[in-house]
């Protein structure tokens, strides 16, 4: 295994930095505030053809492997976390689609999805269900031909203007998942607004209300849904919000070393006070060891390792408890300047809070990688 980037994956990773440092990372406190993402700054996303990362050039798409795709997301996160959910929710709705989708939902969303034509989201979590994703109370009813959605789904990033998405739902007992597009009667969208953090994701509740779909927006097959179709959708979200919380960490590292060699108090610069000298010793160690972890997923996960999904939720645990302590220190590190709403630790620490509770919390990851090590050990 390669611990250092190939000569083409650093090429990639110098021109995701230069967009972001030059598209993303002026306008994130902005967008925060505003809480929401301009268009235009979606369809700059969108001409460099992120949105398409994982899909097949064939389609429009980069065709990139699963680590380019991480550095992409570490950049993006490091600008703006806001940006880089988007990034993950609309990459989970295709790699669903491209995987798991029947050729008629190919044909119908992979281009509008690798041009940022169409946006997709994922429509999992409801009032009732989070963490338990299993016991969705979302219900698909037979009906001639196709099937009835009825349900609610809460906290769905970018649910205001997504164009369709990817719905879980029980089918006589069995999770099951299909694409539910915007306009189909019967669904409404509410959005939600004074998240704690990724104010800009713009979030949505979405209701639905006997939404007639037929069977071609099926995705995979009856019982597929979460085990299948879900679960390798979790693993493209959570690698995702693994790296972009490594990007969470390095801002906030970033930052603080040049407050802490600007910044005098008792007559020393804050970075020759003990104290300070060991928070940043912390933060260097702490994202170091967090992007590593990282390549090791997505290295993982490219060659085909049964191992790539623990690997992804130790990286996703690691990193984004790494990003939230970081981003802690580097608000006391810059004291009341880091408090403001034009300071942008701040933002960073309410981000990595959120990036400790999606796609898994952080106790949720605890548990399942303590079983698939206890698992490891009986098959020994």
């Amino acid at each position: 295994m390669r611990l250092e980037l190939s000569e083409q994956q650093c090429q990639r990773q110098a021109a995701y930095r230069s967009f972001v440092r030059q598209e993303i990372a002026p306008f994130a406190n902005d967008w925060d505030l505003a809480e929401c993402v301009p268009r235009d700054a979606i369809q700059r996303l969108a001409a460099q053809g992120y949105l398409g990362a994982l899909l097949p050039e064939s389609v429009g798409g980069l065709g990139l492997d699963m680590q380019s795709f991480g550095i992409l997301h570490e950049e993006v996160g490091y600008g703006c976390s806001s940006m880089r959910s988007l990034l993950t929710v609309h990459s989970m709705f295709a790699y669903a689609i491209h995987r798991w989708g029947g050729r008629g939902l190919k044909e119908q969303w992979l281009e509008p999805l690798a041009s940022g034509a169409a946006l997709g989201a994922f429509a999992l979590t409801e009032p009732n269900v989070g963490s338990d994703a299993q016991s969705v109370e979302t219900t698909a009813t037979p009906r001639g031909a196709g099937f009835v959605l009825s349900g609610h789904k809460r906290w769905i990033t970018f649910g205001q203007i997504a164009d369709a998405y990817l719905v879980f739902a029980r089918c006589d007992g069995k999770p099951t998942a299909f694409v539910l597009e915007r306009t189909t009667p019967g669904l409404s969208v509410e959005p939600m607004h004074g998240s704690l953090g990724t104010r800009a994701s713009m979030l949505a509740e979405v209701h639905i209300d006997g939404c007639e779909v037929s069977r071609s927006a099926l995705v995979g097959g009856l019982g597929f849904g979460f085990a299948a179709v879900g679960a390798s959708a979790l693993d493209v979200g959570r690698f995702s919000i693994a790296c972009g919380s490594v990007g969470i960490g390095q801002a906030c590292l970033d930052a603080s070393l040049q407050y802490a060699s600007e910044r005098s108090q008792f007559g020393a610069k804050l970075k020759d006070h003990q104290l300070i000298a060991q928070m940043i010793t912390n933060m260097v160690t702490n994202v170091a060891a967090a992007r590593l972890l990282c390549y090791r997923a997505g290295y993982l996960k490219d060659v085909g390792d049964m191992g790539a999904t623990t690997a992804i939720l130790m990286a996703k645990y690691f990193a984004s408890s790494t990003a939230a302590r970081t981003a802690a220190d580097a608000v006391q590190i810059h004291g009341a300047n880091g408090c403001g709403p034009a300071a942008s630790v701040q933002r960073h620490f309410r981000d990595a809070k959120i990036m400790e509770i999606i796609e898994g919390s952080s106790q949720i990851q605890q548990i399942t990688i303590a079983r698939h090590a206890v698992d490891q050990l009986a098959a020994a």
